[in-house]
């Protein structure tokens, strides 16, 4: 039997003081996952130290370099099409600043691997409670309430619909035309669970602590929040690709 291969795709940009922690933990977890680091052309160096990094851990850590900065749904895809490229089997998406525990990789994996799902998600909501630390009150609310506000529009039974702590089986990801995938920020989650629940995949959702960073600056703006709320509106109404 051919051994399955898990892939964790790590975003960045500017991201220097995090890299290095959050690769070493992946690779000590009991599960392999190797890692591809996808950096928006980092001015602090990042790429720098994953090029370093990749001399300690020959061929299972990655770096695919982009010219630019052009939104968190563009890098993902990126990565997306290079996984499915290098034949990985299970494809996840993780932040680099341990807002995501990277040991709960693992329970995200074996939902995939036991066949209990087809899309897995590191959630924040389930069961009535708020699993955040270090948010202030006013974003705990504006997430809370982002994902009741899309369950409302869209009838998809996920509690935390724009949740970046994603694990996808190959063929969820095959099924994708991503020239179509139509945003970047936070609605990029959305879209991607929504379509791929549109096209009968099975999500279930893996409760985590979600950590707010620690170091370096955090990445949510105004637009993001704007293009999630139009966005869903958009998605609802759209042909699913």
């Amino acid at each position: 039997m051919t051994l399955k291969k898990a892939l964790v795709i790590i975003p960045t940009y500017n991201e220097k003081d995090n890299i290095v922690g959050i690769i070493d933990k992946v690779f000590q977890l009991k599960k392999t996952f190797n890692i591809l680091v996808v950096d928006d052309n980092s001015p602090d160096g990042t790429s720098k130290i994953v090029n370093n990094l990749k001399e300690k851990y020959p061929q299972r850590l990655f770096i695919l370099n982009r010219p630019e900065k052009e939104g968190l749904g563009k890098a993902y895809i990126d990565g997306f099409k290079w996984a499915l490229q290098h034949n990985y089997d299970y494809i996840f998406e993780m932040d680099a600043d341990f807002s995501h525990p990277p040991e709960k990789l693992v329970d995200l994996l074996e939902t995939l691997e036991q066949n209990k799902a087809d899309i897995s998600v590191g959630s924040r909501y389930l069961k009535g409670r708020i699993n955040v630390v270090n948010w202030d009150l006013k974003r705990i609310l504006l997430s809370y309430f982002a994902s009741i506000y899309v369950r409302l529009i869209t009838g998809i039974p996920v509690k935390d619909t724009t949740a970046g702590f994603v694990g996808y089986k190959k063929e969820v990801l095959q099924s994708f035309d991503f020239d179509k995938i139509d945003f970047v920020g936070y609605a990029f989650q959305i879209e991607m669970k929504y379509k791929a629940w549109k096209k009968g995949y099975k999500i279930k959702e893996i409760p985590i602590i979600f950590t707010d960073r620690i170091q370096g600056k955090s990445k949510m703006h105004g637009g993001i929040i704007s293009e999630a709320i139009w966005g869903v509106l958009k998605l609802r109404f759209s042909k699913i690709n």
